[in-house]
């Protein structure tokens, strides 16, 4: 089995790599020209000069292989425009690619986001496939129209689009900004709310697992799977547990920050997060905490896919915390 991964540099991809390897996959990596390679070193993998942007760089990436794992994305920035450029654009570019240069393809497997399908609205379930999406930021609107751009062609070429909830895990520098906070004694807090999360290893194994089954082709509805650890959480309870994983913090129970939506970013710079933590909270973060529920049911993906996570909340933020520290994150 062959597959090109694309985002294989990012947090993602940097552990769904080993697992493609270990589990017999001959893996190629699209990487643009001097991107950085650390985290894939010593890893046997074949490297291909490619750029989503540009179409005539994708047709070598995509020939000949079995599969393709696409995970490269932007997810900030505060340039609006480069969301649609990179997500829907950039999608848009290797799909068609796929299709004409490798009909035959087994799976396109499309990491997409629940900032695709949008938050939960008032008084309504946690999310499911077959509510219609409406996200709400610009970034989830990209995700959704590079969702789009794979159905697309899913008349030619069988296609999976997984749409994870949030993702954390080690090597993730978004939850590392609460888990600095947190370390520090305090969190901000801008209402309770409703959350699901999915550990990155869970992750990582539902998207292989997601190339072992029949690929939706021909469907523009079938193929859509939400991807949860099956909790629902508030941001207290997720505060405490990250505390729980940290017995060197200033506080056992951390002081609750109260912040307005629309000061969030202030309060970050007075709470010294910056470094890697910059642009996290940013315009376009805004507008997604500006609605307080993203959950969903991920009951699809277990029947139709076979996934069951395996990691609980307590094991994921102990091991990530340890790595943070390990690696002097904290």
């Amino acid at each position: 089995m062959s597959a090109l991964v694309t985002g294989a540099t990012g947090f993602i991809g940097s552990h769904l790599l080993p697992k493609l390897l270990e589990n017999g996959y001959k893996v190629r990596c699209l990487t643009r020209s001097g991107a950085a390679r650390q985290k894939l070193s010593g890893l046997p993998v074949e490297f291909c000069i490619g750029d989503l942007s540009d179409p005539a760089s994708l047709e070598k990436a995509v020939r000949g292989v079995d599969y393709v794992f696409h995970l490269a994305g932007l997810t900030k920035t505060d340039k609006e425009h480069e969301f649609y450029d990179v997500n829907a654009r950039g999608t848009k570019n290797l799909a068609q690619a796929v299709a004409r240069e490798n009909p035959g393809l087994k799976k396109f497997i499309y990491l997409s986001s629940l900032s695709a399908a949008g938050p939960v609205l008032d008084g309504m379930p946690p999310l499911t496939e077959d509510i219609p999406p409406h996200p709400v930021s610009h970034y989830g609107k990209s995700k959704l129209q590079g969702e789009e751009a794979v159905l697309e062609i899913a008349g030619r070429v069988p296609v999976t689009i997984l749409r994870p909830t949030a993702v954390y895990g080690p090597g993730d520098k978004d939850f590392y900004l609460l888990f600095k906070m947190i370390k520090k004694g305090l969190f901000l807090y801008w209402g309770e709310g409703s959350y699901s999360l999915i550990y990155v290893q869970d992750l990582v194994d539902a998207i292989v697992k997601a190339a072992g089954i029949p690929g939706q082709k021909g469907s523009q509805q079938a193929g859509i799977y939400f991807l949860s650890d099956g909790n629902i959480y508030t941001i207290t309870e997720i505060a405490g547990s990250i505390a729980g994983a940290m017995p060197w913090a200033k506080r056992e129970k951390p002081f609750r920050v109260p912040v307005p939506r629309f000061l969030l970013p202030m309060a970050a710079v007075f709470c010294g997060i910056g470094g890697r933590d910059s642009g996290i909270i940013n315009r376009d973060k805004i507008r997604e905490m500006g609605f307080k529920d993203w959950c969903c049911d991920a009951d699809r993906a277990r029947r139709e896919i076979g996934f069951e996570p395996k990691i609980t909340l307590k094991e994921g933020v102990k091991w990530t915390a340890d790595w943070y520290r390990i690696h002097q994150w904290l």
